[in-house]
C-alpha cells in the first residue's frame, strides 16, 4: 500500500514537472516578456488593439515559427524528439531561434518601442546565443535561460519605476516560478542543478546588463 502511493506521488510529482516545463517552455518567455511589458509597465496605457498585436508578432516569430521548423526536422527524421532532449541535436534548432530573437529585435525596433524594451530583446537574444554556444560542450538549460531573462526584466521595470503597478508581488511569483521551473528539470533528470543554475545566471545577467547599460 505505502508503495502503490509512493509510486502515485511520483507519477504526480513528474506530472507536474512536465507540465510546468511545458508551460514555462523557452519558447514562450519572449512573449511572456512582451505581455508583462505591455501589461504591466508606463505601457499598458497603449490602446489594447496595439499591444494584441504586437503580442500577436511576437508570439509568431519566436514561438510558432521555431515550433514549425522544429516539427520539420523531426518529420524529416533530423531530429528525434521535438523536446530536443539530446545535446547534439539542438545546435540547428537553436541557430533558428537566434535568428527568430533577431528579427523580433529588428521588429520592437521598427515600431519604436522604447530603448528599454529594445534592451530586453537584444538581451535575451544575447543569452539564446550564450546557451547555443556552451550548449556544444555543455547542456545548460534553456528553461532556466529564459525565465532568468524575465526575472532580470521584471526587476528591471521594479527598481526602475516603470511599472503602473506595484511590481514587487510581481517579482516574487516570477522568482517562485523560476524555483519552480528549475526544480521541474530537475525531477525530470534533463539537467544537473550547476547547469540549472547556470541557465538562470546566464539568462538574468544578459537582460540585467542590456537594460541597465543600455536601456
Amino acid at each position: 500500500m505505502i508503495k502503490t502511493s509512493d509510486q502515485s506521488m511520483t507519477r504526480l510529482l513528474i506530472a507536474a514537472a512536465r507540465a510546468f516545463s511545458t508551460i514555462l517552455s523557452p519558447l514562450l518567455m519572449p512573449t511572456y516578456g512582451v505581455l508583462l511589458i505591455l501589461w504591466t509597465s508606463v505601457l499598458c496605457y497603449l490602446p489594447t488593439g496595439t499591444r494584441m498585436a504586437v503580442l500577436a508578432v511576437i508570439l509568431g516569430i519566436t514561438c510558432i515559427l521555431p515550433m514549425v521548423f522544429i516539427t520539420v526536422l523531426h518529420n524529416v527524421g533530423f531530429i528525434k524528439d521535438k523536446r530536443l532532449v539530446k545535446q547534439n541535436e539542438r545546435l540547428v534548432p537553436y541557430c533558428f531561434g537566434a535568428l527568430c530573437y533577431v528579427g523580433a529585435t529588428f521588429y520592437m525596433i521598427h515600431i519604436h518601442s522604447p530603448q528599454w524594451v529594445v534592451m530586453f530583446m537584444i538581451g535575451s537574444t544575447v543569452a539564446c546565443v550564450i546557451t547555443l554556444l556552451v550548449n556544444q560542450k555543455w547542456k545548460i538549460s534553456a528553461h532556466m535561460t529564459g525565465i532568468g531573462g524575465i526575472v532580470a526584466l521584471i526587476y528591471q521595470i521594479h527598481i526602475q519605476g516603470l511599472g503602473a503597478l506595484n511590481t514587487f508581488w510581481l517579482l516574487c511569483v516570477t522568482i517562485l516560478l523560476s524555483g519552480i521551473l528549475g526544480t521541474s528539470r530537475l525531477i525530470l533528470h534533463r539537467h544537473t542543478l550547476w547547469q540549472v543554475l547556470a541557465g538562470f545566471a546566464s539568462g538574468f545577467m544578459c537582460v540585467f546588463l542590456s537594460i541597465a547599460l543600455f536601456g
